[in-house]
């Protein structure tokens, strides 16, 4: 015979063995918590804040980048004073952003 038969050879003993494939969803899970997930639940929570200390007479920035002072505040909708005699009403999660007092006045 010119060729020997070729066999099939053992399994290299690795240690993990079927367990490695499940250790590398269960990393990647983690650093997907730590980078995406826990940073959006933080964000999320900081504007929860934010709305609910809103007051009459702060001012803010709208979604779409609208500046304004909130004329009147309920659960649902804020009143925005945008000029002089001009208000819209846009919806309380639409508020992005509490501005320092006087920021208004300084921009026009």
């Amino acid at each position: 015979m010119l060729i020997s038969p070729a066999y099939a050879q053992a399994p290299a003993g690795g240690g993990l063995g079927s367990f490695e494939p499940l250790l590398m969803i269960g990393l990647m899970f983690v650093v997907m918590y730590f980078v995406l997930i826990r940073p959006q639940m933080k964000r999320a929570k900081e504007h929860k804040l934010l709305l609910e200390g809103l007051q009459k007479g702060d001012e803010v920035v709208a979604l779409g980048g609208v500046v304004g002072r909130i004329a009147e505040i309920n659960e649902q909708y804020v009143t925005l004073e945008i000029a002089a005699a001009t208000q819209i009403l846009v919806q309380r999660p639409a508020v992005q952003v509490l501005l320092p007092k006087g920021t208004i006045k300084s921009i026009k």
